[in-house]
């Protein structure tokens, strides 16, 4: 009779065990509430800690066209892209930022919780284009459509 209670008991705490493990993976999102590809987060969290772009930099075919937001700052300060350029933009910091065109029409990625990204598309028509967060106004940044 003993051996069965210890057999109940290390079943008992297995399945205990398990429900905690289930139930710590289980539970979140990230803290941004939106449902997002966990593969497209790594990679672009990735391509981030990997690479630090130059202070202006310039699109090409074959460049990826991308701002970081890091320590309350967009890098590069200035991206020229071709007219209806996809945009993306990583936020490392652990702050929501936006990268709204101070225009109010042009582009808007909306609220980027930290630790996410967004994508944007340029406008079709050359020039250029100041941006801000709409959150923090003190930060700015210039695209460039060329």
């Amino acid at each position: 009779m003993p051996a069965l209670r210890r057999s109940h008991r290390a079943g008992a705490a297995a399945i205990g065990c398990l429900f905690l493990v289930l139930l710590v993976t289980g539970c979140g999102d990230g803290g941004g509430g939106e449902e997002s590809d966990p593969t497209a987060e790594t990679t672009a969290a990735t391509t981030a800690a990997t690479s630090t772009p130059p202070a202006t930099a310039t699109a090409t075919a074959d460049a990826e066209e991308q701002i970081t937001i890091r320590d309350f700052a967009f890098t590069p300060p200035t991206l020229t892209v071709s007219p209806g350029a996809t945009v993306t933009v990583v936020n490392q910091d652990s702050a929501s930022h936006t990268v709204t065109a101070t225009d109010g029409e042009s582009f808007d990625t909306g609220e980027i919780a930290g630790g996410r990204s967004a994508t944007f598309t340029a406008p079709d028509t050359p020039g250029t284009y100041p941006f801000f967060c709409s959150i923090h106004p003190r930060m700015t940044g210039t695209l460039t459509v060329a």
